[in-house]
């Protein structure tokens, strides 16, 4: 027993005992999924394409490690986000997609149409912002008192003339919609994330 080991309380020591030894297959999948790890990180980096990825994941399936491919696409499900730049997006699509075709029961249809939602989904949160915002904004160019605001300096109170900008992005009704449109999309986005992980099989 080492000497560290010793100086553990009993009940751990117990404990140590039970978990003992990795098992060899135990050792061998750690290590893949921290080379599964490096690869996915060149892969966001843009030091490994689509192709370079599909090459290396083909390696794993020609030694018989399977299991690898559905790990490397979960990731890279997990990496998505809602604020994903297009190229990122296309990115991840694409990786997803190129693995996808190394496996015998493929699922590619149904993958390309859950991404292809959670792509129009953000089209139309964008949209539907640009849209409000140029509401509040016209309402604020027709509306000049929207555009003053009082600030205090010292004990005198001054006012200032904000920029159209300034005073739609200070208005409640803009933050709450802000608000409002955010959490909505938020769940979508999770619910589409979380159907899209139930097609990698």
């Amino acid at each position: 027993m080492a000497k560290w080991e010793e100086d553990l309380p009993p009940i751990m020591r117990e404990r140590l005992a039970k978990i003992g030894e990795l098992t060899p297959e135990e050792k061998e999948r750690i290590k893949d999924s921290d080379h599964l790890t490096s690869l996915l990180s060149d892969f966001y980096k843009g030091d490994v394409n689509a192709e370079g990825l599909w090459k290396r994941m083909k390696e794993y399936k020609d030694k018989s490690k399977v299991h690898l491919l559905k790990e490397a696409q979960i990731k890279l499900i997990a990496s998505l986000s809602f604020g994903s730049s297009d190229l990122e997006f296309q990115n991840r699509k694409e990786g997803i997609l190129a693995i996808e075709t190394l496996k015998e029961d493929q699922n590619t249809p149904m993958l390309e149409q859950n991404l292809n939602n959670i792509k129009s989904m953000q089209k139309r949160y964008k949209e539907e912002m640009e849209r409000a915002y140029n509401e509040y904004k016209t309402a604020v160019e027709r509306n000049p008192q929207l555009r003053m605001q009082q600030v205090k300096q010292g004990k005198a109170t001054i006012v200032m003339e904000l920029t159209v900008d300034e005073a739609v992005k200070i208005l409640p009704e803009w933050k709450t919609f802000i608000k409002n449109h955010d959490n909505k999309y938020n769940q979508e986005f999770i619910k589409a994330v979380d159907n899209l992980k139930q097609q990698i099989k």
